[in-house]
Parts: C-alpha cells; structure tokens; sequence
C-alpha cells in the first residue's frame, strides 16, 4: 500500500514537472500578434492552420490573433506599435503612407480585387455605361471612385450617376431594392450573402474598364519593426507560408480549423465559408507576390482621383520577405 502510495507521488510529480516543462517551453516562445481586417473568415483559414498545425511554434513564435473595432483599426495600431502585424487594404496603406504614417506591405494575400459592382440579374444593367441615370450605392470613397472611373473608362457620363453613401449596409441596400448597384461588396461574401436571400445579382469587373487590378489584402507591419527586428517578420512569414500551403492542399481541413477556432460573437454559415474559399483560394495562387509596377498604376490611379493629396514612394510601400 505504501510502495503504491510511493509510486502515485512519483507519477504525480513527473506529470506536475511535465506541464512546468511545457508551460517553460510556451514561455521560451516570442509573443507575437497579428490583427485580422475583419472577424475570422474564410480568407483567415492560412492563420488558423499555422496555428493548429505548430508552424508558428516551429519559428519560436506564440501568436495572438486580433479583432478590430474598425476597419481602420489595423493599420494605426501597426504604425502606433499596438500590435506586430495585421492584415489590411491595398488602397488603405497607400492613403496611410500619403499621410506618412510609416506601414509596410510585407505580403500580398488576395492578390486580385474581390469588390465588383453587383447589379440585380433581373435588370437591364450589362456594363458600366448602363449605370446613368441609376442609383449606385458604395461604402467608402474608393468605392466611389471605382464607380466613376469603371463608367468613364466605358464611355459613360459620372454626372448622370446618383452615387449614394450607404455605409455598410450593402446587402438590405440592394435587396430592398434601395439602390440598382452595390460597390464595396465582395464576390467572397455579400454576393453569396444576397443570393441566399433568393436575390440574383450579376457582377460587372471594373478591372475590365481600367480599375487597376489591385491586392484585395496584405500582410502588413511598421517600418520600426523592420528595421529593428527584420528576423521577426521572415519567421512570421515562414509560418504563414506553410499554413496558407496546408490550406490550398487540404481546403476543407484547413476550412474546418477555421470554423473549429470562430469567435462566438461572429458565428460563421459552413456553407457560405466553404463558398467562400472556393472562389478565395484561386485569387491567392500568388500568395505573397507583390510588385512595384502593381503598386505604382494604384498610387497613381489614386492620386488622379483625389483619394490621397500626394503620391507615396511605392518602392517603400512594400518589402519582399525571404
């Protein structure tokens, strides 16, 4: 009785000293945070993988994952040191380095626009030009601007255009019949969204009327950051590598961890995610691909419309991680 008595004590100890070691171990590991744009999506699965599948763990990396507030969010709080990395917008860094506010796209993501201009199926809405005298509603002031230059580029008069500020509310705008065309609605979400409503809508590219053919989502950091720990960022990258590489291999795996980790606050439809990533997966084939010619026709195209009062050096906007 005494000598099993003994024998339990051991076993107790040794798993005691077991966790110590373990809890040591996940203390020998780098803090690292990463803000998503958004809350947890199909396009986040890379992140969930790495983290189920240990690649950050591998890179001596204990990743925290972020919700904004706000879209905005991500990019001031990289530039103020709040958080290491996060996720963001093409089009929203170079509006932040025309202000000087010192981010860097280290990665592209989604390396092709998911906005389209969403029109209802049943209209007689085909191209750009047919937008005059209809009422356009949009998002944010790049969408507008999508608008503009989609109809102008097609031969379209912008002044006959009833462009409307509707915010966020997308979806009731367009099934309620609101507005005839949506801009600032993802193929990946709203379009999937809207037709599970029974409402059929047609999308219309603007990127096939001179809308430069932008990255939807970047990884993105402080130039602080890369400057005094360059390390950091590559082993990061390394591990998101791998888990976007797990997710384009094992799609329905890779969707599970996702669904299996989503934020009770943000419930997530399996169906729509599974869509989602459907339509996702083959815009990120160039995964982490960033080029300065790409970068320049946006900063370009941005400036001739107003969006930013002076053009960034695009040959600082981004970095090409190893």
């Amino acid at each position: 009785m005494k000598r099993a008595l003994i024998i339990l004590i051991i076993v107790i100890t040794m798993f005691g000293l077991a966790g110590c070691n373990q809890k040591e171990e996940e203390k020998g590991l780098q803090e690292v945070s990463i803000m998503l744009d958004w809350y947890p999506n199909a396009v986040h699965s890379f992140l969930y993988a790495a983290l189920d599948k240990g690649y950050f763990a591998e890179e001596g990396l204990n990743v925290q994952v972020l919700m904004p507030a706000d879209t905005s969010d991500p990019l001031k709080l990289v530039a103020a040191g709040q958080t290491d990395f996060a996720i963001s917008y093409q089009p929203q860094l170079v509006m932040a380095r025309a202000q000087d506010i010192p981010v860097v796209s280290v990665a592209s993501i989604v390396n092709h626009p998911l906005n389209t201009l969403m029109v209802g199926a049943s209209g007689n809405i085909i191209r750009p030009k047919d937008l005059e005298g209809k009422t356009v509603g949009y998002s944010l002031p790049v969408y507008e601007a999508i608008v503009k230059t989609a109809v102008k580029n097609d031969g379209g008069d912008i002044a006959k255009l009833n462009l409307i500020d509707i915010g966020w509310d997308l979806i009731p705008a367009m099934v309620t019949k609101r507005v005839d065309v949506i801009s600032g609605g993802f193929i990946n979400h709203e379009k999937i969204l809207i037709e599970k409503e029974g409402y059929s809508v047609n999308i219309i590219d603007p990127v096939q009327y001179g809308v430069p053919d932008y990255y939807e989502l970047i990884l993105i950091t402080s130039e602080k950051l890369l400057q005094e720990n360059k390390n950091l960022a590559n082993k990061f990258w390394q591990a998101v590598k791998k888990g976007q590489s797990y997710v384009q291999d094992n799609p329905r795996e890779g969707l599970q961890l996702l669904l299996d980790n989503q934020n009770d606050q943000f419930p997530l439809d399996a169906e729509v995610e599974t869509e989602s990533l459907e339509i996702l997966l083959p815009l990120m084939q160039e995964f982490g691909q960033q080029e300065l010619k790409r970068w320049q026709e946006v900063i370009d195209w941005m400036y001739e419309l107003e969006l930013i009062d002076k053009k960034p050096e695009g040959e600082k906007a981004f970095i090409e991680l190893k």
